[in-house]
């Protein structure tokens, strides 16, 4: 899986003013990724606020993102939920044949124990006709797929390929690339510990910030794969600021400002998530404008 390896990111679902999905907005986000040199692109991830599109509005969106990005770059779909019988009847009757794998969250609300989350990946990677990316968000799902449950599924399935981390923990990070199979895909789910995590044998990252400012980000994660430290630190001692900021009122609410900032996209986002107060949102529109400058200079 070397195309998954470097700098993906989870895209958002732009809305106009009215909670309408933005396509044309959709077109410029995706083309702004590329053309800043990220490696692959996820769709249909969590701040894609798949919660809140309808059936019919997230296969709109498959199929523009699809469309705009003609087979430029990867594509990984967002194929997970709570319901392993659903996932599973999903995975038998979707047409994959845009996307390079699928991304699949580990099962949220039900607070499976870790043998629970070991039989819903068992049935999600025999039903997958791609290759498995699991995805840990404890912070999301209430609970932690643990380093063991992780490394018994992909010593079990040989298309469990990797993992999004995003537990924010860096030790259980890496005891993953400690202790995972040769070619196990480590992949940082936190964009602020995503360098550290590359360094230590990582595989890269799924980011939010990535998307707004693509090239950057890009560029970092892959200075970190080269080993190249003080270069990539540079970048990321620039970014983190922002990080912070992009999370400090949810995901997607502050990269959507970002965008707006950068005059791509509006800010919406549906309820129950709100956007950006104004105060956030003037030091979001200033760190942009700065961003600009430097590039500039």
């Amino acid at each position: 899986m070397q195309s998954l390896i470097g700098t993906g990111v989870a895209l958002v679902t732009p809305f106009k003013k009215d909670f309408s999905i933005d396509f044309e907005a959709l077109q410029r986000i995706v083309n702004f990724s590329i053309d800043g040199g990220v490696e692959y692109l996820v769709v249909m991830g969590t701040t894609a606020e798949n919660a809140t599109l309808t059936q019919a509005e997230k296969e709109l969106v498959i199929n523009a993102v699809i469309d705009v990005n003609k087979g430029r770059l990867p594509l990984v779909l967002g194929v997970g939920g709570n319901n392993t019988m659903q996932v599973v009847e999903e995975l038998k009757t979707r047409d994959f044949s845009a996307f390079e794998a699928i991304l699949s969250v580990s099962p949220y609300y039900n607070k499976p124990t870790q043998e629970g989350i070991y039989q819903h990946f068992k049935a999600v990677a025999e039903a997958s006709p791609l290759p498995v990316i699991l995805y840990n968000v404890p912070g999301r799902t209430s609970s932690n797929m643990l380093p063991s449950t992780v490394i018994r599924l992909a010593n079990d399935f040989k298309n469990v390929v990797g993992i999004k981390e995003a537990a924010g923990d860096i030790v259980q990070a890496f005891q993953l690339i400690k202790n995972a199979p040769k070619d196990f895909l480590v992949i940082s789910g936190d964009d602020m510990i995503a360098l550290p995590i590359v360094l230590a044998g990582g595989a890269g990252v799924i980011s939010v910030i990535g998307q707004g400012f693509p090239k950057e980000f890009s560029e970092m994660i892959r200075l970190g794969l080269n080993k190249k430290v003080n270069e990539a630190f540079k970048t990321q001692y620039f970014l983190s600021d922002c990080i912070d900021m992009i999370f400090e009122q949810g995901n997607p609410a502050g990269i959507k400002q970002v965008f707006k900032a950068l005059g791509i996209a509006e800010n919406t986002v549906r309820l129950p998530l709100v956007s950006v107060d104004d105060s956030l949102a003037g030091r979001l529109n200033e760190f942009v404008k700065k961003s600009i400058q430097v590039e500039q200079d």
